[in-house]
C-alpha cells in the first residue's frame, strides 16, 4: 500500500518526460514538412533569395571541399590499401575491389559527409534572439514564413547540398584511388575495373545510396535548425546543441541501420 504514493510521481515524471519527446518530436516534422514545401515553392527562389542561398552555399561546400576532399582521399587510400593487402593475405583478391566499393563507397563515405557537416554546419546553426518563429497552425504568421524562405531555408538548402556534394566528389576520387592502386596507371584494367564496379552499383543499390545520402542530408539540416527552434521557444540555450546532436545521431543511425538491413537481409 506505500508504495503507490511513492510510485505515483515517478510515473508522472516518466509521463511528462515522454509527453516532451514525443512534442518535441512532432515539432521536428512539423518544421521540416513546413520547410520542404517552402523549399519546392518557386517564389523562395526571387532574385533576391538567390543571392542568399548562393552565399551559403559557397560558404558550406566550396570553402571546405578542397581540404574535405583531400582529407578523405588520405583516408580511403589508407582503408582501400589495408583491404587489398588483407584481401591478397587470404587468397581473395578478386573480391578485393568488391569489399572496397561496398564499404567505403556505399557506408562510410556518405557518412562521413553527413557527420562532417554536422559538425561544421548542422549543430552550431544559431537562431537569432527575439525571433522566434511561431509554427504552430493556429500562429503560423507571414512574419514567420517571410523568415523561414528568406533566411533558415536558404541555409538547409546549403546544408543538403553541401553533404551531397562532398559525398560525390569523395566517392568519385576513392573509385580512381581504388583503380590506381590495383591496375596502376595501365588502361588496359579499366574495361574488368567498370565491369566489377557495375557489378556492385545494381540499380537498386545506385537508388538507395542516393536516398539514403539525401535523408543523411535532409537530417543535418532538419534536425539541428528544428531543436534550436524549439530551445528558443522554450527559452532554453538557444544554440541547443546537446538536445539537436543527440537527435541527429540517433536518426543517422536509424538511416544506416535501416539501409543495410534493407540491403543485406
Amino acid at each position: 500500500m506505500r508504495s503507490g504514493p511513492a510510485f505515483t510521481p515517478f510515473a508522472e515524471a516518466w509521463g511528462a518526460a515522454f509527453e516532451r519527446r514525443l512534442a518535441s518530436w512532432w515539432h521536428l516534422l512539423h518544421f521540416g514538412s513546413l520547410a520542404l514545401v517552402v523549399a519546392l515553392s518557386p517564389s523562395t527562389y526571387r532574385h533576391a533569395n538567390r543571392q542568399t542561398i548562393a552565399g551559403h552555399l559557397h560558404r558550406s561546400t566550396w570553402e571546405v571541399l578542397p581540404w574535405f576532399t583531400a582529407l578523405s582521399a588520405l583516408l580511403s587510400l589508407v582503408l582501400i590499401h589495408i583491404v587489398l593487402v588483407s584481401a591478397q593475405s587470404y587468397g581473395l583478391s578478386k573480391y578485393a575491389l568488391d569489399m572496397v566499393v561496398r564499404v567505403l563507397v556505399l557506408e562510410l563515405i556518405p557518412l562521413s559527409a553527413a557527420l562532417f557537416v554536422a559538425l561544421r554546419s548542422g549543430l552550431v546553426a544559431v537562431v537569432a534572439p527575439g525571433s522566434a518563429l511561431l509554427l504552430t497552425p493556429a500562429a503560423l504568421s507571414a512574419t514567420s514564413l517571410a523568415r523561414l524562405q528568406q533566411d533558415l531555408v536558404p541555409r538547409l538548402l546549403a546544408i543538403v547540398f553541401s553533404v551531397l556534394a562532398l559525398a560525390a566528389c569523395s566517392s568519385a576520387i576513392a573509385l580512381v584511388q581504388a583503380y590506381l592502386m590495383v591496375h596502376g596507371l595501365s588502361l588496359w584494367g579499366l574495361t574488368g575495373f567498370t565491369r566489377a564496379v557495375g557489378h556492385v552499383f545494381t540499380l537498386n543499390v545506385t537508388l538507395g545510396l542516393g536516398l539514403k545520402t539525401l535523408l543523411f542530408s535532409l537530417a543535418v539540416a532538419l534536425v539541428p535548425m528544428a531543436a534550436a527552434l524549439e530551445a528558443q521557444a522554450q527559452h532554453l540555450d538557444r544554440y541547443a546543441l546537446q538536445p539537436g546532436a543527440v537527435r541527429l545521431f540517433l536518426v543517422l543511425l536509424l538511416i544506416e541501420a535501416s539501409s543495410l538491413a534493407l540491403k543485406y537481409f
